[in-house]
């Protein structure tokens, strides 16, 4: 069933009164579309095969991501022996990079084509990978790094843009949720064939073998079409994005007090899973005892398993919710991550196998279960034509709070005093993530004028 929306000013305050974003100085949007029926209407086939790809495509990217923490100790074993605080850099200083070109990548997903976008990105990322192959220095290796985010910063802020316009928003939630299965999938991918091939063949040729099928990946972008924006909501559209200039797309987004918590709490989040990601396999090793291909593949293991049903729970439970309440979204990634913070601090402290083992797989379930929920009320809560720079500065906010400086300071207190002390400041960010979340869910929508 097709709905015609007339183009009426009241109607179109109202509108934009529902999504939270008061648009002072922002060009009035007189111009509306059909858009599509009651989610019971069957998703496209074309819609579920983007889908698939950009999924998979997503998991490259974390695989690339999250091979470094693999080869952490035999980085140091070998001649550039860099200390703990360098280690942490490597991953820091490629998330500087990411964080400071997603608003760049932000506009250019708002005013261009978006798989041509996201091809150049991705054919970047895996380049950039390879290349880490062959550094010869510690500089060396850093700079292919930082190189690796100006490439995934175009994936990370126009693939969900692009996915967004794909599907309606009652299937929003678990479409979201499938796309972000690749953040656990990817990085326990990383874990596990880092380990393998660093043991096997050592750490030069874990690069090479993760950047190679990005650059088939990046041809097949190529095929996806550019689905029109907005072309599942029920709202104004303007034909002419460019009519929002950088300057009124953000100050937009920086007066739209829910969307502004929102990724405040996901940067206290980003902070302690970044912390994890970089940090649990030389945790494991140091502090508990394990092998280096031990550590990653159990860890690894834990996080796929985790990662598939908590994402997709989290993304199902969160659709199912959203008929009773607005806020369903937020209250879901709320309650969940203060459940898992007390599990996240047991997984590191407690010396007895059984209970840090059992906290880790509690933590990883409800740290995951927001993955969806929490980058479905990012595009959910602004106006159609500044989504991927709505995910660009939620992007750029989560990283420099959150990951850029998580992995640097945990490597700095264990310089200092020790790996085991250093990690314990992240339960502390999920417990803030999860009170920030919580507080967001109870502000009423704004009201309609």
């Amino acid at each position: 069933m097709v709905r015609l929306l007339l183009a009426d000013e009241r109607l179109g305050s109202a509108l934009r009164s529902r999504h939270g974003v008061k648009l002072a100085g922002v060009p009035e949007r007189r111009h509306f579309r059909a858009v599509s029926g009651p989610s019971s209407n069957p998703i496209p086939r074309t819609a579920t095969a983007a889908l698939v790809l950009l999924t998979a495509v997503n998991m490259l990217n974390y695989i690339d991501r999250y091979v470094v923490p693999a080869v952490f100790e035999s980085l140091k074993r070998s001649p550039m022996a860099p200390s703990d605080t360098q280690l942490g850099l490597l991953m820091s200083g490629f998330l500087v990079v990411y964080t400071l070109t997603a608003p760049l990548f932000g506009r250019l997903g708002d005013t261009r084509n978006r798989p041509r976008v996201l091809a150049a990105g991705v054919a970047l990322w895996s380049a950039a990978t390879a290349l880490g192959g062959v550094a010869r220095s510690y500089i060396g290796l850093l700079v292919a790094r930082m190189a690796v985010g100006v490439g995934e910063a175009a994936y990370g802020t126009v693939g969900p843009s692009l996915l967004a316009d794909l599907y309606p928003v009652e299937r929003r939630g678990r479409a979201f949720s499938i796309f972000f299965m690749a953040i656990p999938v990817g990085a326990a991918l990383g874990y596990m064939l880092g380990g393998f091939v660093d043991h096997h063949w050592g750490w030069r040729r874990v690069f090479f073998v993760a950047g190679a099928p990005g650059l088939l990946a990046a041809f097949l972008l190529l095929a996806l079409r550019d689905p029109a924006r907005g072309a599942h909501d029920a709202v104004a559209v303007s034909p002419r994005p460019e009519a929002w200039s950088f300057r009124s797309t953000y100050a937009a987004l920086l007066r739209n007090r829910v969307y502004v918590l929102t990724i405040l709490g996901y940067a206290a989040y980003t902070f302690a899973l970044g912390g994890i990601a970089a940090w649990m396999p030389p945790f494991l090793e140091r502090v508990r005892g394990l092998s280096g291909p031990a550590a990653t593949v159990r860890f690894g293991g834990i996080v796929v398993a985790t990662g598939l049903l908590g994402t997709y729970a989290g993304g199902w439970l969160g659709d199912r919710l959203l008929a009773r309440t607005r806020a369903a979204y937020l209250w879901l990634s709320g309650i969940a991550t203060l459940g898992a913070a007390p599990l996240f601090y047991l997984s590191l402290a407690s010396p007895a196998p059984a209970v840090y083992w059992s906290a880790v797989v509690g933590a990883q379930l409800l740290m995951f279960a927001s993955t969806g929920p929490i980058n479905s009320v990012i595009v959910n809560i602004v106006p159609v034509h500044i989504r991927a720079s709505a995910v660009a500065l939620s992007i750029f906010t989560i990283h420099a709070l959150g990951d850029v400086p998580s992995p640097f300071l945990v490597g700095v207190i264990a310089d200092a005093r020790s790996l085991a002390l250093g990690v314990l400041i992240l339960p502390v960010a999920a417990l803030v993530g999860g009170l920030i979340w919580s507080y967001a869910a109870t502000i009423p929508a704004a009201p309609r004028r």
